[in-house]
This record gives C-alpha cells, sequence and structure tokens, in this order.
C-alpha cells in the first residue's frame, strides 16, 4: 500500500541531517516523507532544526524572499517568523526542543502519536548520542581512573529510541550510530550485541512485554545483501559513505528494523555509486579565503607577513636539507608568488558571489540566496599556519597527507606527545591533516570544533582550515541549509550530523519496502 506524506519521528535528531534526506527524497514538491517530529537537546541544534522545519512548511518552488533576506543577514528569525506567523507556529511543534530520558515519558509519548496519527505507514529515525561509544572518546578517557562506564548514562540513551519503538512499533526504523560501537564494552559485555539483541524484542528489553503488544523486529544491514540477521557480522552493518557517492569517507552503523508482520519481499540495501566524489568536487568553487592570524590585528598585511617569515625559517632549512626538497621549493614558490585572497578572510554572508559546485548542482545551489553563506575562515597561530603551509605543500608534491614524523623537527608543536607520535606513528600522528583534493576527504567529526588541524584545506595559497560551509558541502548540506550558534556550535552540529544526501539513499529504500505494506 502506497501513501503520501508519511510521518517521520526523528530522535536525537541534531541539526536534521537524517531528516533532510527523507524530507528531500521525492520529485520536485511531491514528497513521499514529511518529518512531523524531531526532538533535540542542545538549543543551537535546535534552532538549526526549526529553521530547517519552516522552510519545509513551504512547498519548493515557493519558499519566500524573505528567507532568503534572512540567509543573507538582512532580516532576522525573529522578524521571520513573525511575518509568517502560522508557518513558524507549525515548525516549533515539529522541532522539539527536549532531553529524551529528562522530559516525561508520557509527554514523549503524547507527541509522537500526534505526530504520526492515524498513519499506518511512518518511519522512526534517530541516532543516540554517540561520544560514550566513539574510539577517540575512548582514546581521551583512558588514564581516568574515575570514569566508570556502567555509569555513564550515554552508553544507555540508545534505550529512549528502543522504548519509542517498544511503545509505538513502527513499520520502519533506522538507527545510526558510529564505528566504534562496534568495540565498546561495558563489564566486558559488547554493547553493539546487546543492542541487537533489544532491537529485535524491544518490549522485552525494556521490561515491557506483558504491558504492551508489542512486535519483534528483524534487522537488516543497508549495505550488505543477506535476510537473515544471524548471517551477518558487526561490521555488515557499517556503510562506507563514500561507496554511495557522499565525498567523505565516512563510515558509521546502520541498523534497518523491519517489524515482524511485515512481508517484506526484498530491496533492503543502498546501491554503490559507479565513482567516488572528490573534495575538488565539492569545495573548490567556494572562494578563496585566508585565515585570520592569532593574536594580530586582522588583515591581510599580518596573515601575509606570517607566510614570509617562513622563508627564513630553521624547519624549511631542514625541509632542503633532510630529504624534502621539492615540498621546500613549492613552500617558496607558494609564499613568493601569494596571491592575497580579495575577499580576505570571508563573512557570513556573501552577496554576489557566483559559487560553482561539480558535484550535484541541484542538490548544493540555490541561485535565491545571491551568494554564499557560513564561510569564513578562522584565526590560527603562527606556528600553526606554518605547519598548515608545510603540510598543504607536502600534499600537494606526496599525494598524501603529511604525518608528524614527515614534519621537520623545528616545526613540531613543541611538547612530548607530538614528539613521541613523531617517532613511534602512533598517538594521532596525523593530526595536521590536509583533506586531499583528488578523493573523498576524511571524516567531519564533532572535533572540527575544536580546532582545524584533521581540516586543513587543500590549496596551500589559502593556509586554513575548513569553514563551516565547506564542512558543510563535505556533509551534502544545500547552502540555503542555515546553521544557529557561533562558529563552535555550527561545526559540532555539522561533524556529529547524517550526510543529507546519504539519508535521501536510505529514504529511497525505506519508500520501496513501504509500499510492499
Amino acid at each position: 500500500m502506497s501513501q503520501d506524506n508519511i510521518p517521520v519521528v526523528d530522535l536525537f535528531a541534531g541539526p536534521g541531517g537524517l531528516g533532510e534526506g527523507f524530507s528531500a527524497y521525492g520529485d520536485g514538491d511531491k514528497k513521499p516523507f514529511s518529518v512531523n517530529l524531531a526532538i533535540e537537546a542542545e538549543e543551537s541544534a535546535h534552532l538549526t532544526l526549526t529553521m530547517r522545519c519552516f522552510f519545509r512548511e513551504f512547498p519548493e518552488s515557493s519558499v519566500p524572499d524573505e528567507y532568503y533576506q534572512f540567509l543573507r543577514g538582512e532580516i532576522s528569525h525573529k522578524h521571520l517568523f513573525r511575518k509568517f506567523k502560522s508557518k513558524a507556529e507549525a515548525a516549533a511543534d515539529k522541532a522539539w526542543l527536549a532531553e529524551l530520558g529528562k522530559v516525561d515519558n508520557a509527554t514523549v509519548d503524547e507527541r509522537i502519536k500526534t505526530a504520526v496519527g492515524q498513519a499506518t505507514s511512518w518511519v522512526l529515525l534517530g541516532g543516540p548520542p554517540c561520544q560514550a561509544y566513539s574510539i577517540a572518546g575512548r582514546a581521551r578517557r583512558q588514564g581516568d581512573v574515575d570514569y566508570k562506564p556502567e555509569k555513564d548514562n550515554r552508553h544507555f540513551l540508545y534505550k529512549q529510541y528502543l522504548r519509542a519503538i517498544s511503545v509505538h512499533s513502527p513499520p520502519v526504523f533506522v538507527m545510526e550510530n558510529v564505528k566504534g560501537l562496534l568495540s565498546s564494552t561495558v563489564q566486558n559485555k559488547s554493547i553493539f550485541q546487546q543492542m541487537m539483541s533489544d532491537l529485535k524484542n524491544p518490549a522485552m528489553a525494556i521490561g515491557n512485554s506483558g504491558i504492551y503488544a508489542a512486535h519483534a523486529y528483524k534487522l537488516f544491514s543497508l549495505s550488505v545483501d543477506k535476510d537473515n540477521s544471524s548471517d551477518l557480522l558487526p561490521e555488515d552493518y557499517v556503510v562506507r559513505a563514500e561507496n554511495y557517492g557522499i565525498p567523505q569517507a565516512r563510515h558509521r552503523i546502520f541498523i534497518l528494523g523491519i517489524r515482524d508482520d511485515i512481508d517484506f519481499k526484498d530491496g533492503h540495501t543502498l546501491t554503490e555509486a559507479e565513482k567516488q566524489v572528490t573534495v575538488r568536487h565539492v569545495i573548490q568553487g567556494l572562494p578563496r579565503l585566508r585565515s585570520g592570524v592569532t593574536g594580530m590585528e586582522d588583515s591581510n598585511t599580518n596573515w601575509a607577513n606570517t607566510l614570509q617569515e617562513t622563508l627564513s625559517s630553521e624547519w624549511l632549512t631542514q625541509c632542503r636539507t633532510n630529504g624534502k626538497l621539492n615540498v621546500a621549493r613549492k613552500i617558496e614558490k607558494t609564499v613568493e608568488r601569494l596571491r592575497l585572497p580579495r575577499l580576505g578572510r570571508g563573512n557570513d554572508h556573501f552577496l554576489n558571489k557566483l559559487c560553482k559546485v561539480q558535484a550535484y548542482p541541484d542538490w548544493y545551489l540555490d541561485n535565491r540566496i545571491g551568494g554564499i553563506t557560513h564561510h569564513r575562515a578562522r584565526a590560527h597561530m603562527p606556528s600553526d599556519l606554518h605547519r598548515y603551509l608545510f603540510a598543504a605543500c607536502y600534499a600537494e608534491i606526496e599525494k598524501s597527507t603529511a604525518y608528524l614524523g614527515n614534519f621537520p623537527v623545528a616545526l613540531l608543536p613543541d611538547h612530548q606527545n607530538a614528539k613521541e607520535a613523531a617517532s613511534t606513528g602512533r598517538n594521532f600522528a596525523d593530526r595536521f591533516r590536509v583533506q586531499l583534493w583528488r578523493g573523498p576527504a576524511t571524516t567531519i567529526t564533532c572535533h572540527i570544533a575544536r580546532d582545524g588541524h584533521y581540516y586543513i584545506h587543500p590549496d596551500p595559497t589559502q593556509c586554513r582550515s575548513l569553514t563551516v560551509r565547506e564542512a558543510a558541502r563535505i556533509q551534502t548540506f544545500p547552502d540555503n541549509y542555515w546553521f544557529s550558534g557561533g562558529r563552535t556550535a555550527q561545526y559540532s552540529q555539522i561533524g556529529n550530523a547524517v550526510p543529507p544526501l546519504l539519508s535521501r539513499q536510505i529514504a529511497a529504500v525505506v519508500d520501496s519496502i513501504l509500499k510492499q505494506l
């Protein structure tokens, strides 16, 4: 049975990447899915979510001019919401600021029931917070003798998702999480294996089997075509985004759950793309920028002078004499022929700037913006700018990113663990990572909010880390997607999101399944 306006409920929604893909799936103004409820606990992400829900209140062909005035910074979001009060109220009703596990369960259930209404076909989405599961998060906790994983509530937030399945029995659910979940344990027990067992029988897992007439679920991989979950290995649930046309080597777990009373035939896997989409395909067409320099007045002169200092530096001399002569020559030519970006560090709102993109132009570009948003470069310490310059030039010559062991000794950060990483190749020896033009980017994570070291722009003449908009492009957010908060909050939202273009492909799979009901 096919159905229009299939309700979608999105738990732990973040800025809305997973829901965006479902909302965007379809042709023109005919979209089968409608995100009727998206729950998020963090305020900046919630405002981002609310603005996108507002955008979706209008047919794609009739988004008002005032929305674009807001994107250009000409009016405030409060002015925009006052002008379209009923649409703003509808958006606020769909984007709910709430922390699952703390807000009353009865209230959550009522909101979900209202969002689903009388629909027999609907979808539950969500990615419980992943900090407790991620490999990087566990590495940061090493040596913390006071940390007790069994008392870290983040390990068990997925039970809020589990409870929603048990109570409301969605025909289909999609759960996303970090790959580190596969190796995460509590008291020597695999969290992933426990989750899989729980998701198959959610009511039993949360102790509601005697209260709710809950269903069991069949679990499927989106990347491996096997119909019996007992035949799947844990790593079979990992979706490698670069294989599906996403310009990023993002590896995440996706679990597709289908209610056991559904006579599902086939078609639960994504279709791999014919070729990879690269960093060049999605960010090269954005305006050139320079970084700022920490501790100095923001000017082209101070930035250029900071780079000029490299020509007389000890580390460049080491570069010439330690087998990296070609890299040294590249650095010299880059600095000597430096062409200052006309737009300086950039701005949150660029007007009348044509921003091309080689991949998915119909998805990314929106001429009504009249420019680009969120494209302003960070400021960096002079020593880090020198490292960025070396790393970007090294990448152009060697066609690979530089590890700390490749750096001139005089350019290494002045702390012991950097020296150890340089000599051993362990402990984040790739902490200054250039995103190479010719391939997908490495994973955009929320770490991008802390510094830009893992996200160095591949053009050495710009000598900076990625802007918010560049990170958003790599995560496949459309250019008309607005992010709330300061730059740190914006980076965090983008790093935590599911790439919308990947989600749109998942929506196609789910739509095919629901048509078999």
